[in-house]
């Protein structure tokens, strides 16, 4: 459920925005009743373009006194601060280069129509979100913004925001220079031992009716010899909400750099990309998404093994995951415990729908916007602190587009399809309502916890003491709750599980131990190693975090 940062974090007044409209009119009765922006393509494009075009406004006060030397060059949303920024959007199908078209900043708008806005300065900027993964990967390559303009609002006059800067791409493997120098060394090392992994996938391209391509990254272990009869453990990975194969870099250093240091085992990793247009899949065999669980385990699995010096037995296979990852893998070992031989996931996505980030989803009249006493479910915390409503974070998804974005994704996996070919929605977006049908549906087919309660005695021979969760009291997402769910369960089923609920730790810190960010990770994978080489007399070496 990871999403992406952003930097600002000052609060629009929501709930004085009709008293202080009511005053504007009086002062400026001009004022069209709608807040419109002309945006046009700048001519130095060369083609028309298509996407779905966002406008963002923000105090103009509140942005300079955050951004760096009081100059405002981004304006964006950030769902930690969900109010903090106006949000308005409207597709665009097509927009020839110095063509103009007029935005109604009030027709589709977040947290509420422009023209409310108290009166005062704004900067505002426009993105044309070209690929329609905005929801999910924050402005990428290829997108086209406008410069940030201030304007004053309410005002008779029109502003022109034009679309004249092209995001550019970014090299995966460059680290920020905050980054320490031996991390961006092994980032830079990680590069040249590991392979990119572009599979075609049969039954996926069998599902949707086109070639679907399953992607990652192989890491190979120091010494690694195509040549060699010895053979590694592997290790599969795969990320959370808003990654995908070009943001492994980070991780792929730390793992490089603790298996040269011989602070990790040597192991073969597998980054696995689990994104897709709908967000992501979390390898789910899903109606919506496709065989994604399938495709792995009969197809991409053996064809990496027919290829590189893997053990290819269940106590050679583990599965590692954070956030998305964590259910992820976390589903995989459930589903398939045959393959492999344990998973370590961490602050997994709910496990068990009594606790969906705080609301039970079974409960009679279930709301995932409201508790029952009226007062909102919150979402996102900090150092105690309600930061986000699950309502406010699923309204401005609903405006940032109907892709990508952290709900519509789990419909994506979890849903049944409906007549209009899309997944049903879980939750009325307006009311919070949800749906009891759908929710049979969820919970007959993904809920863990169901599903392990119910199906235990035939699980138990090839999953028991293969679960290991790891889960931070302090849980950005509240996370928590679910796992404590779930340890519940299993411990009433008596199986064999590690569970960790790491005191204070939110989802952003979890892997760290004093100044070591991913000591966990070492933990785990001498943790994984020891099942795969239990006679091992190979020892973690001296701590030292790059």
């Amino acid at each position: 459920m990871h999403q992406r940062p952003f930097v600002f974090s000052a609060l629009l007044a929501i709930g004085a925005l009709a008293g202080v409209y009511g005053c504007a009119q009086k002062e400026e009765a001009n004022v069209p009743a709608h807040r419109f922006f002309h945006v046009q393509l700048g001519a130095n494009e060369k083609q028309p373009v298509s996407g779905r075009l966002l406008l963002f406004a923000m105090n103009a006060a509140a942005a300079k006194a955050q951004s760096k030397g009081g100059t405002v060059t981004d304006i964006d949303a950030d769902p930690f601060h969900p109010t903090q920024t106006s949000i308005a959007a409207e597709n665009i199908d097509r927009l020839t280069p110095g063509e103009m078209v007029d935005i109604d900043a009030d027709h589709v708008a977040y947290p509420a129509a422009w023209s409310a806005l108290p009166a005062g300065d704004y900067v505002v900027q426009a993105v044309l979100d070209v690929g329609h993964d905005y929801n999910y990967l924050g402005r990428t390559a290829g997108d086209i913004v406008s410069k940030v303009v201030t304007v004053h609002l309410p005002d008779n006059a029109i502003p022109t925001l034009t679309l004249d800067q092209t995001v550019p791409s970014q090299d995966p493997w460059k680290l920020p220079d905050s980054m320490p120098a031996p991390l961006r060394q092994a980032a830079a090392a990680a590069e040249q031992h590991s392979q990119l992994i572009d599979f075609v996938s049969p039954s996926l391209t069998a599902f949707w009716g086109r070639p679907i391509h399953m992607l990652g990254r192989v890491l190979l272990p120091p010494g690694y010899d195509a040549s060699s009869d010895q053979r590694y453990p592997t290790v599969y990975f795969t990320h959370g909400f808003g990654g995908n194969n070009d943001r492994f870099g980070r991780v792929m250093a730390y793992v490089e750099a603790g298996m040269a240091s011989g602070q990790m085992p040597p192991m073969i990793w597998v980054f696995l990309d689990e994104s897709s247009a709908t967000g992501t899949h979390e390898f789910a065999d899903s109606v919506n998404n496709g065989p994604w669980g399938q495709a792995l385990t009969t197809e991409l699995i053996p064809y990496l093994e027919s290829h590189y010096k893997m053990d290819g037995d269940a106590n050679g296979r583990f599965l590692n995951g954070h956030s998305s990852g964590g259910w992820a893998t976390l589903w995989l070992q459930t589903r398939y415990p045959q393959i492999f031989g344990g998973t370590w996931s961490t602050s997994p996505d709910p496990s068990d729908f009594h606790d969906f980030t705080g609301p039970d989803l079974y409960a009679p009249h279930a709301n995932v916007y409201h508790k029952p006493d009226g007062t909102p479910w919150p979402l996102v915390r900090d150092k105690g602190q309600v930061l986000g409503t699950f309502e406010q974070f699923a309204k401005m998804e609903r405006v940032l587009g109907p892709y990508g974005g952290q709900m519509a994704s789990f419909e994506w996996v979890f849903s049944p399809r409906g007549k209009d070919g899309r997944p049903e929605q879980l939750f009325n977006r307006d009311t919070g309502d949800v749906d009891p049908a759908v929710l049979a549906y969820w919970s007959d087919h993904y809920d863990i916890a169901y599903r392990l309660q119910n199906n235990w005695p035939a699980l138990k021979p090839d999953l028991d003491g293969k679960i290991h969760l790891y889960v931070g009291t302090a849980d950005t997402f509240y996370l928590d709750g679910a796992a404590h769910r779930l340890k519940a369960v299993l411990d009433g089923l008596h199986a064999h599980a590690e569970f960790r609920f790491i005191p204070g730790r939110t989802h952003f810190d979890l892997y760290k131990v004093g100044d070591d960010p991913y000591a966990l990770l070492k933990q785990i994978s001498w943790s994984m190693y020891a099942v795969a080489r239990p006679d091992t007399k190979l020892k973690p070496a001296v701590n030292q975090a790059p």
